[in-house]
């Protein structure tokens, strides 16, 4: 019945069977504007407007397009981010590596603690955390490590900074809070070397996350997305709030948007990643306004002024 269903949606949402088709590479021979022209009609219902970007995510389909620095993909890369942060900021910022491999059967797991998260280096979603090495399902990590390790990223979305991203796996410390199970994470988003806005997301990687949208004095803002849930009780100010702020800010000079995301854990601050495209520049407010106002802080003239 399941699959009666999702073959349904398949056949009767356009938007779903161009992802499907994009996921099996039948659309890698579009070049990116087509590309990005093509699948916005699709999820908007309206022609993508890159000759006068006004809103949020028509200026996101624009800097994918035309704000292409080769530091970019070191920064997205999730094993040569920690170098570029920890040479900016500090290595005490930086979740502990375990090791870098080229292959899933390369991983010692005989040496690996009881612990641990597995990531692809080159895309999202990539990913297994394992809570209990003793119940861990190799066979089940190996074959979705290696089926996103095979995944050419850049292909879905258009991402210019991934595209020259070397697929790797990174096994990471875990890291969990004592008085937050579900790793909190603190989303930035930075407008030429200012933090402006950050969104507080619990349960990544679920199906039960939850967001809010805060300003830079912690004040809520009633921005919502029509893909998550909102929280039933708002979070509270995280201790390292300011320190968030201030490095967010060193970490994203001269960069006409990138969001840099952090999480607190047990009072010590670490960094996350960057995203330069949130939801792939295709964000679903549930109002038209954010929209537009998320993207009047982005400066597209600053494209090309600090190469």
């Amino acid at each position: 019945m399941l699959i009666i269903t999702k073959f349904k949606k398949l056949i009767n949402n356009p938007a779903i069977r161009f992802g499907y088709f994009t996921k099996l590479g039948l659309y890698n021979w579009l070049d990116d504007e087509k590309f990005l022209k093509k699948k916005w009609k699709l999820v908007f219902g309206s022609e993508l407007d890159l000759k006068n970007p006004k809103t949020y995510n028509e200026k996101l389909q624009w800097l994918k397009l035309n704000d292409r620095k080769e530091i970019y993909t070191t920064m997205v890369d999730k094993a040569e981010a920690k170098k570029y942060v920890s040479d900016i900021i500090g290595e005490e910022y930086i979740i502990p590596t375990i090791g870098v491999y080229d292959r899933f059967d390369d991983i010692d797991f005989d040496k690996l603690p009881d612990q641990f998260v597995i990531k692809c280096t080159h895309d999202s979603g990539g990913i297994v955390i394992c809570k209990n090495k003793a119940e861990l399902d190799v066979k089940a990590a190996r074959k979705k490590i290696n089926k996103f390790l095979k995944r050419k990223y850049y292909y879905m979305h258009r991402e210019w900074p991934y595209k020259n991203v070397k697929p790797r796996i990174i096994v990471e410390k875990y890291m969990e809070d004592k008085n937050n199970k579900t790793m909190r994470d603190y989303k930035f988003f930075c407008f030429d070397g200012e933090a402006k806005i950050v969104y507080v997301s619990d349960g990544s990687h679920s199906e039960n996350q939850k967001i809010a949208f805060f300003d830079m004095s912690f004040n809520y803002l009633p921005i919502e997305r029509t893909d998550y849930k909102k929280f039933d009780v708002l979070p509270k100010k995280p201790k390292n709030f300011d320190k968030m702020k201030k490095l967010s800010a060193r970490l994203s000079s001269n960069i006409p948007h990138v969001r840099v995301d952090w999480y607190e854990i047990d009072g010590r601050l670490y960094f996350g990643e960057f995203t330069f495209s949130t939801c792939a520049g295709m964000v679903p407010f549930t109002e038209k306004k954010w929209d537009e106002e998320l993207g009047k802080l982005i400066n597209l003239n600053l494209v090309g002024q600090n190469d």
